[in-house]
């Protein structure tokens, strides 16, 4: 059983139609304060008009709108009186559904376009060029707009780039207004929003605190919970929260996995401990983790064991927990078959469900540990009170909750930790090669001051590979370890970071020089998409 997302009365709801970027679009109608939440083009119109949405944003897809099997549009969605926004596939979606024309005309537009803003006065439009740089990708064109709608943009390979009905509160455009290449992407987005839609921006990841710690207070009621801390950013958030609205009620459990970088289990148990005052419980579980991965090199399958070990050492620590409560050793008080402990409360964010393939019929990316890793016989109902928010969004709750800086703007770090950056088995020996690379690194990003220029910088261990090399006149034959700088507003884009020349050259010179079996180190150029953020 999983929490409930956080709601707002009434939501923009943005319809995915397979978009590499509809969680993009959540993102971008957030910045402009207004809520949002995304929803799968299979709901059912019934189901999205019982929520009350304030607006429907439909995002872009791969298909064509005439092809065998294409993602359909209920006309229901837009005959409504809802406020609408279409996307790329989206908009031909739209305008196929109210009666226009989709057309293959045979001039695709990838990438960089120039749009012309014409006709009537334009609501998406207002305060804007009549010219400028937006982003395409489509082979279809709508070549008719429906009937009532008037065309207020061309471009060289779409005779009608958007439309727009104040009537009906009906608009589209054929690009991407969520990517940053769309030079006035976000002002249109927020024009549909305040001035098509009339939307009041009132929603901040700063104000949401109150009402997280409330949907909290009423979820647990005066049950025990505990929380897996993992000392980053988003468990420390949501056990900062679930602090906050069930104090003593919450007892924080910190799992040595032994897949930590340096100094990291000190760091929890002194930090955070001391900033907040938890009650906090260490489990060694080093053991125990590094015998469930003997022999397991398949990345889903590192995730799921990870995921499962996790739950098994939980569920041990709430029946120590309750013991403890209770003044001793002992049976508790569960009846047959019922875990001591109800509530488990998890540090998810909104990408790791959406990557997981939660949520909104999109693919499963990787399974993340604390969603599509969980085992099926999870015996804790989940308290997620941070399932629906971007990392942003996590760090802003964080500073509005009083959690230190330091936690808040400690760089991400997976909650498999260094499992997922070790290429192959999974071993103590690889384990400490690998973390010693990975503490040369953060050692030089921090001296160079670039902690916060990037969003973080995984070490990964090829661990299965080996390369020839010369260390001391001497033929070695050691790993190579990859370096992923990446920047990144929310993990569901990234692009690789550009670091000084001569920080890359101390990096490199320590780690080959201070860690014996590595003789080799590269950088990975890869932006995501095509690659993820993680190597596995």
């Amino acid at each position: 059983m999983t929490s409930a997302p956080l709601l707002d009365a009434r939501p923009v709801l943005v319809v995915d139609f397979g978009a590499q970027y509809a969680q993009l679009i959540a993102r971008r109608v957030r910045e402009a304060d207004c809520y949002s939440e995304i929803v799968p083009h299979t709901m059912p119109a019934e189901q999205m008009l019982a929520r009350d949405p304030a607006a429907i944003i439909l995002s872009g897809g791969p298909a064509s709108v005439y092809a065998e099997g294409a993602p359909a549009l209920e006309t229901a969605v837009v005959t409504a009186g809802v406020p609408v926004l279409g996307i790329c596939y989206g908009f031909q979606a739209m305008a196929q559904a109210l009666g226009g024309t989709v057309e293959r005309t045979g001039r695709r537009e990838y990438g960089q376009s120039d749009a012309t803003v014409a006709g009537p006065p334009s609501t998406l439009f207002a305060d804007q060029p009549d010219q400028q740089v937006v982003w395409m990708s489509h082979g279809d064109a709508v070549t008719a707009a429906p009937q009532g709608c008037a065309v207020t943009a061309r471009t060289s390979g779409a005779p009608v780039a958007a439309f727009e009905d104040d009537e009906r509160r009906l608009y589209g455009v054929q690009w991407h207004p969520e990517v940053l290449h769309s030079t006035y992407g976000q002002q249109v987005l927020r024009n549909f929003l305040t001035r098509g839609a009339g939307i009041t921006p009132s929603w901040t990841s700063g104000n949401v605190a109150d009402q997280l710690v409330e949907q909290v207070r009423e979820q647990i009621g005066s049950d025990r919970v505990i929380c897996g801390l993992s000392g980053g950013v988003d468990s420390s958030v949501a056990a900062a929260l679930v602090q906050r609205a069930v104090g003593d009620q919450l007892t924080c459990v910190f799992v040595d996995h032994g897949l930590l970088r340096e100094g990291e289990a000190e760091q929890v148990e002194t930090d955070f401990v001391a900033a907040t005052g938890v009650d906090l419980v260490v489990v060694d579980a080093r053991q125990r983790f590094l015998d469930a991965l003997a022999g397991v090199t398949d990345p889903e399958a590192k995730r799921k064991v990870i995921g499962r070990e996790f739950i098994r050492v939980f569920e041990q620590a709430a029946r120590d927990v309750v013991r403890a409560h209770q003044g001793g050793a002992g049976d508790t008080d569960a009846p047959e078959g019922e875990h001591p402990v109800r509530w488990l409360v998890q540090g998810t964010l909104y990408p790791d469900v959406v990557e997981s393939g939660g949520g909104t019929g999109a693919a499963n990316i990787k399974s993340h540990h604390n969603v599509g890793g969980l085992p099926e016989d999870l015996q804790f109902s989940l308290v997620e009170p941070l399932r629906t928010l971007f990392k942003d969004e996590v760090r802003q709750v964080g500073l509005e909750l009083g959690v230190p800086e330091g936690i808040v703007w400690r760089q991400p770090f997976p909650g498999p930790g260094l499992g997922i950056r070790i290429i192959g088995e999974v071993t103590a020996d690889r384990l400490a090669i690998l973390r010693r690379a990975d503490a040369i690194a953060r050692e030089e990003l921090t001296a160079a001051g670039l902690d916060r220029e990037i969003w973080q910088c995984p070490v990964v261990l090829l661990a299965d590979v080996r390369s020839v090399g010369v260390q001391g006149d001497g033929r070695t034959y050691g790993h190579p370890v990859v370096l992923r700088p990446v920047s990144s507003e929310d993990a569901m884009t990234a692009d690789w970071t550009r670091l000084p020349y001569d920080v890359l050259a101390r990096i490199s010179s320590r780690v080959t020089n201070e860690v014996e079996e590595i003789n080799r180190v590269t950088l990975d150029v890869t932006s995501k998409p095509p690659g993820t953020i993680e190597w596995e």
